[in-house]
């Protein structure tokens, strides 16, 4: 709606609004979306948010689809922020402790805001076949938000994708192929006949509006801490886009004048089997090598190559924040943990940020009294394989 220019996140090339891009053709690295934020700032008011829809079109303002008929809904966004006290008094430090539970998206993940986003624009430009790799829940994200758009979907996933995920797809009209190998080789065979097929690429990053929906998080949270950001957020990162949108959503809202300039600590988490953000982030790197020969049962995780790997580095480190791996077994019992003392059923990846803040607690990284936000990402149920 405001948009003035999509610009390299590494290079800094600019780039005509409202067309069709995948990455930057200097150098290969994710484009980024501005807005005039001094005309969204004007109808995009804290109360004017008072009286719109719970959805994530909430904040159309600063969303890139120009004509509202083009918006593909599903009802995603604006998931409950709960306060976790049962699962706080288990930490050996007070803290205002909760889970932002991205299950209850359509299609069960926080996928549904970056594909409603990139199917809509997609829409917009005129696509009419959309493919993508996945570990997962992005296909079926993929493959419900398409369906709803009326266009094709083609899907590549690894052999050993969550047969849930599968079947959701298959479900909702999608051309699935199962892969053997990683995400990374299903991005492969994307990459190679997408120009031969007429398909255009909503690889994670490889299109600049998925993290547009993703940045939503960012907002939604502001909004439900009262305008007051939390102090640390957990963030289970895989591709990372998440994580990314909502620092840049930060962004925006201090320049909208919504808040101020303080930022939570951004905490990456990963599995031990797949952790090339933890690595390069310890190491000392701004780019993450592909991690060799990676394996996890939290199937999001199973990134072993993000090509947004800078941006999260770049956020992490400018927030104070940190990354941790934790183990598949530690993941795993933690779904049990987060369960038994809540009542939700996490995705093993938002699990995972239970034992990570049990190690930022360790290693006095985090404060007594301090607010901490989780992201649950997913549903449990879609990976039962992992509890057999």
């Amino acid at each position: 709606m405001n948009v003035t220019h999509l610009e390299c996140a590494n290079c800094g090339k600019t780039y005509e609004a409202n067309k069709l891009y995948n990455l930057c053709v200097e150098c290969g690295k994710p484009l980024l979306v501005f807005y005039d934020l001094e005309t969204a700032k004007q109808t995009l008011t804290k109360d004017s948010l008072k009286t719109r829809s719970e959805n994530l079109w909430r904040y159309a303002e600063v969303l890139p689809v120009e004509n509202p008929e083009n918006i593909v809904c599903l009802g995603e966004g604006f998931t409950p922020l709960l306060k976790v006290e049962r699962l706080a008094a288990t930490l050996p430090l007070k803290l205002n402790l909760y889970i932002k539970d991205e299950s209850t998206n359509p299609t069960q993940s926080f996928k549904a805001r970056g594909m409603s986003a990139a199917v809509s624009m997609a829409k917009e430009l005129g696509v009419k076949k959309v493919a993508a790799p996945s570990a997962g829940n992005a296909a079926g994200a993929l493959a419900a938000y398409a369906s709803r758009a009326g266009m094709e979907a083609h899907l590549f996933m690894p052999q050993d994708t969550p047969k849930a995920n599968i079947v959701e797809c298959e479900q909702t009209g999608a051309f699935v192929t199962l892969v053997d190998g990683l995400i990374t080789d299903c991005g492969k065979i994307v990459a190679e006949r997408k120009d031969a097929e007429g398909w255009f690429d909503v690889s994670t990053l490889k299109e600049p509006y998925r993290v547009e929906g993703k940045k939503t998080m960012g907002y939604e949270l502001a909004e439900q801490l009262d305008w007051t950001l939390p102090d640390v957020i957990l963030y289970p990162t895989g591709g990372g886009t998440g994580l990314i949108g909502m620092w840049k959503a930060f962004d925006e809202m201090e320049k909208m004048g919504w808040i101020d300039s303080k930022r939570p600590r951004m905490v990456s988490v990963q599995s031990a089997g797949c952790a090339p953000i933890v690595r390069a982030f310890h190491a000392g790197s701004r780019f993450a090598d592909e991690f060799e020969n990676a394996h996890t049962v939290a199937s999001g995780l199973r990134v072993p190559k993000a090509i947004g790997d800078f941006l999260i580095l770049d956020a992490i480190r400018a927030s104070n924040g940190t990354a941790i791996a934790v183990s598949d077994e530690n993941l795993v019992s933690a779904v049990k943990e987060i369960g038994a003392a809540e009542g939700l059923f996490c995705a093993p990846e938002g699990a995972a940020c239970l034992p990570a803040l049990r190690e930022m607690i360790e290693k006095d990284l985090v404060g007594e009294g301090e607010t901490v936000v989780i992201f649950n990402t997913g549903a449990g149920v879609k990976y039962l394989e992992c509890f057999a």
